[in-house]
Order: structure tokens, then sequence, then C-alpha cells
């Protein structure tokens, strides 16, 4: 069961029929300092070994927020960008709008539309309903951040941490599990971190995710793992931290 805070589940509903549940939970955050965090990346794509690099610019501040992640592979130049912007209200973050652009592929936007309630998006006709608390793929890390840094105490081994996240055509709930602290050698040294596990549901075809915080450096994720199959995987790992 994941640890609630501040009351609990705010609300539990099914988003139409056959939807996904319609997770929102309200719990204490604590955003993190605006930073612009680089990043080494190793990847296996379609048979083909990738070396990269990623950078990602975090700004929090004056009730709003933005996070920016462009990821550039030797040969290619940049492969993703995408970036989330919006509002910081007492869920958190407050999603706006979330955008990314893949190389040979036309830029997606998804909506969350705070005067009519519902999140959309230009991939698809699908709506959900707009609770509170929903995060897209580019806030969620930020998300969990702040909420591991407003409650530590409650990130142990067996925790669970659900989101209702908005990816490119559709929304669903997503569940980090702690598994437990390790030490990563990074660019910055050797950097005690907590691994959070991220699986799919079993009929989901969608990438599963591994993500490392650190405690130490501001709970700033550390690492980050995208596995598709044991054959396809991006790897990115923390050289350095540039405070903004």
């Amino acid at each position: 069961m994941q640890h609630l805070a501040c009351g609990a589940l705010l609300a539990l509903m099914l988003a139409g029929a056959g939807a996904a549940e319609h997770i929102v939970i309200k719990r204490p955050v604590e955003m993190a300092p605006s930073a612009e965090l680089t990043y080494s990346i190793k990847a296996r794509q379609k048979g083909f070994s990738i070396a990269g690099e990623a950078t990602v610019g975090w700004r929090a501040g004056g009730g709003k927020y933005a996070v920016r992640s462009v990821t550039k592979a030797m040969l290619f130049g940049t492969i993703i960008d995408n970036r989330s912007e919006g509002a910081i209200d007492s869920f958190g973050l407050a999603p706006v709008t979330f955008t990314e652009k893949r190389i040979r592929h036309d830029p997606y936007t998804t909506t969350f539309d705070r005067a009519a309630k519902t999140i959309s998006f230009t991939e698809s006709k699908e709506t959900y309903p707009l609770l509170g608390g929903e995060q897209d793929r580019a806030s969620v890390s930020w998300q969990l951040v702040a909420i591991a840094r407003a409650q530590p105490e409650k990130f142990v081994a067996g925790s669970e941490w659900v989101f209702f996240v908005a990816g490119r055509r559709d929304a669903e709930p997503w569940t980090f599990r702690v598994v437990k602290k390790e030490t990563l050698r990074t660019g910055i040294g050797q950097v005690e971190a907590l691994h959070l596990l991220r699986l799919p549901p079993p009929d989901s075809k969608d990438q599963s995710l591994d993500i490392w915080l650190a405690p130490s450096h501001e709970w700033y994720p550390v690492r980050l793992r995208f596995t598709d199959n044991e054959e396809e995987f991006v790897d990115q790992v923390l050289e350095k931290i540039a405070r903004k």
C-alpha cells in the first residue's frame, strides 16, 4: 500500500467505460531548487548502440514551474526534446502543457485545461477529467522528488507511490515502488541514492522506468533507465549539476 499523507485519497473513479482508474492523491510537497542537470547517455535501440548527452532544465518559483529535457546522440543530433510547464498548487506540480518532439516525428501536445477541467491530446480524441494532482511524463519525476523532499521518512523499501500520468494519446496510473538504497558512481562522485521502480501494467506495452533519487543532492534524479525490452534501453547517469 502506498503511504498517504494530509488526509489521503481524494478521488478514485473511472475515467470512462473500461478506462484505467483515475487516482488522485494529495500529499505534502517541497519543490527542489532550480538547476540544470547534465547526464551521459548510453542506449541500445533497434540493434544499435548509441551514446550521447541529456540536459534537464528544472525551474520552480513564483507559483510556477518549467522542466525541459533535451537528449542528443552522436551522429543524430537532438533525438528527443520535451517540456512541461504549469503552476504549483496545493497538489504540487499542476501541468498546463506537455510537448514532445522526437526525431523524424511531428511534435505533439497534451493539454491540461484548468478552466474546462479536462486533459486532451493532439494525437487522439480521448479526454480525461482534471481533478487535481495529475502529471505528465516530464513532470512526474519532479513531483516524486517534491514529495520525497517533504516526507523522506515515508520513502522506505516496499512503499508505493501512485500518480495519474498523461502521455501522448491517453493517461493511466503509474505506480513507483521503492526498492532499496544503492551507491552509484556518477560524474559528481559516488552517491548514495534511493532506487525506485515503475513497472507498466501487465497488459501494457509501455516501457518500464527505474529512477534513482539522491537525498544528499536535493533529491535530484542521479540516474534514470528506460527499458522497452531486454534488448532496448536508454540509461542516463548524472555528470554535473548547475544551480540556477
